[in-house]
């Protein structure tokens, strides 16, 4: 019975945590910590930017050939423009960066923003999927929110400085090793054992 009140208890915070969020469209992917941080985050950079930054983290299959822009059209009364949005849709395998503002998404680095995410996701460890999503989405976003504010010229203090890159090093440095250990059991050393 404790235990039910409990759970109850805290699916209502969740339930009002994400009612409250500005900055993020979320069917339940990102814990409410997570939602902190993003909210922070995205109210700091509305506040020296005027830029609205968004994270869509979606249930939904996007089909393929259907455009983010045209899916992105089901929140337009959600978004405020000037806006630069992350889209998460698990289910179709699909992240994207869109903006309101062509000039300023070409001005961004695209890759470098969603590798954040994809690469912590996309990484095969003990972490639970749910732990994956609040670690990557919030660095992409933090990394997306630092790229706008050194465009327009100012300093954000909330986001995730330079451990996220060091994270994302870390990462990289892992996916190599493990590359190379599986080319070398696989590969190389049958290769010398046939020989010998």
């Amino acid at each position: 019975m404790i235990a039910r009140a409990r759970f109850a208890l805290l699916m209502l915070f969740s339930f009002f945590t994400f009612l409250d969020a500005n900055y993020l469209i979320n069917d339940h992917l990102i814990s409410p910590k997570a939602v902190d941080v993003v909210e922070k985050i995205g109210n700091e950079l509305k506040s020296k930017t005027s830029v609205n930054g968004y994270l869509i983290a979606t249930n939904d299959e996007i089909k393929r050939g259907v455009s983010v822009y045209d899916y992105i059209k089901k929140y337009e009364n959600s978004l405020s423009k000037p806006y630069v949005a992350i889209i998460f849709a698990p289910n179709s395998k699909r992240i994207h960066l869109v903006s309101s503002d062509k000039e300023l998404l070409n001005r961004l680095d695209k890759g470098t923003i969603l590798d954040y995410a994809i690469k912590v996701i996309a990484s095969e460890d003990s972490n639970t999927l749910q732990s994956k999503y609040d670690v990557g989405l919030v660095q992409a976003y933090s990394e997306m929110a630092d790229e706008i504010a050194k465009i327009k010229n100012v300093k954000l203090e909330s986001t995730i400085k330079d451990s996220g890159r060091t994270l994302l090093n870390i990462v990289n440095f892992l996916i190599i090793v493990g590359s190379l250990i599986v080319i070398w059991v696989y590969f190389i050393r049958p290769i010398f054992n046939k020989r010998k």
